[in-house]
């Protein structure tokens, strides 16, 4: 997705499986679940158990001729809806594409995260529960749908490092997304392990994937064509034999850089179809128009406006493009969740993180919910396809089950100096990276002595990212961010030795456009004014590992004493750091969290890192899946960096901030 604008580190198990022994979805038609849609109108695969070729298809589902998509040789149109597994509870993947085939898609279309299955290096793939790709993709098949893979390795999908594990894009000797043999040893060795998991998974091979794409948008990255034909090589070369394509922006300059004469070539917009299909007619003759990204809705940073965008504007784009007798896929049709700490950013002058919530206006709700765009779709893909409007089934129309409001005390715990300080120090001359610490994502404190000068100074880093809280002998001085952290902070000084301590957040790393890979961290030096600052004490925070032993750490499991150093970036009666919660559950049901007063951080839900939060917004409410709770007693932690509130909430419905304007992107 062209934008304007860290997984576990804990070693992972191997699946001990042999590659003989990868589940091969079988499909049947009687598998199907009921959707309240006539069974004749769902293309329904038949799936058989053997993963050799099917005698007598072809070698692949889709092809096409002028200018028209066929599949196993009858005219053919892609609808389809995006939705990711890794944003989605596996516990809800089921209920969601059941939503998806209700709206009348007849394809599903997924990225596939690299940094989500391979987050530490050496470890091998996982590709079990909440990654458990085969699994997502049967349930796709067994529903009715086909199947677009988008492998990657790159995916931007505002998705941490844009899918890069944090351990590719350290090596600094590496040029990512090019012909360079470092970067294609990296995805080689990636691709050894995940095209095999793929492969069984084809419509030949009577899985129900039917189309695979070479690399993403690269033509707004770069023009290494021998790059590009390389990827699409790999693929073939590791037994894909279903249609390949690129995706690019609607425009001339995007397919200049990355398509391919020999692959078909897909635009990615949010308007204009028109424009764009007049440019494919004129760029790639013959070729049917596959627009296999609309933007009917858009992300959000944090700090701007919630960005939404109207129902009838966008169904009416969309249909301007199948009334063309093209085919489109709806980024997203359900958008999900960033949990944890998995979003990623942009930049454009200064670091724009993205927020935890990806609910991006889409069809289908964060939480499943369906809404007037779901509705206005759903009437227009019924319509592309000759069918009659069926009624949505009422096990879907019904509103989803949700907990009753509630508020719950929060209580204070250890303070966050108390916590970032019980970590082993790493010693070093210059301040050391994440990267050069073996850190993906989380916090490093960095420690050291420095003579401030008599009558005050000013504290500079240069090359932060992104966040940066500053104490001197303990007491708190302020705030740096990536704007502002070369011109520094004022310090005092009295011309004494004095303790510098600086906590750096990343924020989330960059997943789109010629910063992508940037590391974290302080990459250059501190300054005291001009006056560089050597030998420092770094202390790694890996908030991913286990909650239990981020508590165990400071020795008091995160409750009692709040610690000497108080006072904090809100100055709030409330000490940064820890606060622990609980609430009653007798049946397990979604709710959205509110944090009042609270400032900016991350909480646990039950142990589950469930995301970022942040005062400045737009989110206000973290949407928490049902799955996620249990009966009884539920448990919530909270890590704040700028203060604390006293109390949480539950809401029954979300709150994803202030509504600007409806936004419409534009790529030119």
């Amino acid at each position: 997705m062209s934008k304007l604008v860290a997984t576990h580190t804990a070693a992972l198990p191997e699946c001990g499986l042999p590659e003989s022994a990868l589940p091969v979805p079988v499909l049947r038609e009687a598998a199907l679940p009921e959707s309240g849609l006539p069974e004749s109108a769902l293309p329904v695969p038949v799936l058989r158990e053997s993963a050799l070729p099917v005698p007598g298809l072809p070698e692949s589902a889709l092809s096409y001729a002028d200018r028209t998509l066929r599949r196993h040789d009858k005219p053919h149109r892609i609808i389809a809806g995006a939705m990711h597994y890794f944003r989605i509870h596996p516990d809800q993947w089921q209920d969601r594409i059941e939503r998806l085939v209700s709206m009348g898609v007849n394809t599903l279309d997924t990225y596939v995260a690299w940094n989500f299955h391979q987050p530490a290096k050496g470890i091998a793939p996982d590709f079990d529960g909440p990654r458990d790709l085969t699994r997502f993709i049967r349930l796709a098949g067994e529903a009715g749908l086909d199947v677009i893979v988008r492998p990657g390795p790159y995916i931007c999908a505002e998705w941490d490092n844009g899918g890069f594990p944090a351990w590719v894009t350290a090596d600094p000797r590496m040029v990512l997304r090019s012909s360079d043999p470092l970067f294609i040893a990296a995805v080689e060795s990636w691709f050894d392990v995940l095209i095999p998991v793929l492969a069984p998974l084809q419509w030949i091979h009577g899985g129900p994937i039917v189309a695979l794409q070479v690399e993403n948008e690269y033509g707004s990255y770069g023009d290494d064509a021998r790059y590009l034909r390389w990827n699409r090589k790999a693929l073939l070369d590791r037994g894909i034999t279903e249609m390949l394509f690129t995706a690019d922006g609607g425009t001339d300059y995007f397919l200049d850089g990355g398509s391919l004469p020999e692959v078909w070539a897909a635009a990615t917009l949010g308007s204009r179809g028109e424009e764009a299909d007049a440019t494919w007619k004129r760029r790639r003759p013959g070729e049917p128009f596959f627009t296999v990204e609309f933007w009917n809705g858009w992300f959000d940073h944090w700090g701007e406006d919630h960005h939404t965008r109207d129902a009838q504007d966008a169904s009416a784009e969309v249909k301007k493009i199948l009334d063309l007798s093209g085919s489109v896929c709806l980024y997203m049709a359900h958008g999900g969740t960033n949990f944890g700490l998995t979003a990623g950013a942009n930049h454009d002058g200064v670091i724009q993180p993205t927020v935890t919530s990806y609910d991006s206006d889409a069809p289908i709700g964060e939480d499943g919910s369906l809404g007037e765009k779901y509705h206005a779709m759903r009437e227009i893909f019924f319509q592309a396809q000759g069918r009659d409007l069926t009624p949505v089934p009422d096990h879907l129309q019904e509103q989803v089950p949700v907990l009753d409001e509630q508020c719950f005390e929060m209580a204070q715990g250890v303070s966050l100096l108390d916590f970032v300080r019980a970590g082993e120090a790493v010693v070093s001359v210059k301040p050391l990276s994440f990267e050069e610490l073996g850190l993906d994502r989380g916090l490093v404190h960095y420690q050291a002595s420095a003579v401030l000068p008599r009558g005050g100074g000013f504290l500079k880093i240069g090359g932060l990212h992104d966040r940066a809280y500053v104490w001197i002998g303990g007491r708190y001085v302020g705030v740096l961010h990536d704007g502002n952290a070369r011109d520094g902070i004022a310090v005092p000084g009295d011309g004494n030795l004095e303790t510098l301590e600086i906590l750096v957040e990343n924020q989330g790393r960059i997943n789109y456009g010629p910063f992508l890979g940037q590391g974290k961290g302080i990459l250059e030096g501190v300054f005291v004014n001009q006056r560089l600052v050597f030998h420092w004490e770094q202390r790694v925070v890996n908030l991913e590992r286990p909650l239990t032993q981020l508590l165990a750490a400071t020795g008091n499991c995160g409750f009692g004493d709040v610690g000497s150093h108080a006072g904090g970036p809100g100055q709030s009666a409330a000490v940064p750091g820890f606060f622990h919660g609980q609430f009653h559950v007798s049946t397990p049901a979604d709710t959205h969290l509110a944090l009042p007063g609270f400032g900016k951080g991350v909480v646990w839900i039950n142990g589950f890192l469930l995301g970022r939060f942040w005062d400045i917004g737009p989110q206000v409410t973290l949407y928490i899946p049902s799955p996620l709770l249990v009966v009884g007693t539920n448990i919530v932690t909270v890590l704040d960096y700028e203060g604390g509130g006293t109390y949480g909430q539950l809401r029954n419905k979300p709150d994803l901030g202030i509504v600007g304007v409806s936004h419409v992107e534009d790529l030119s």
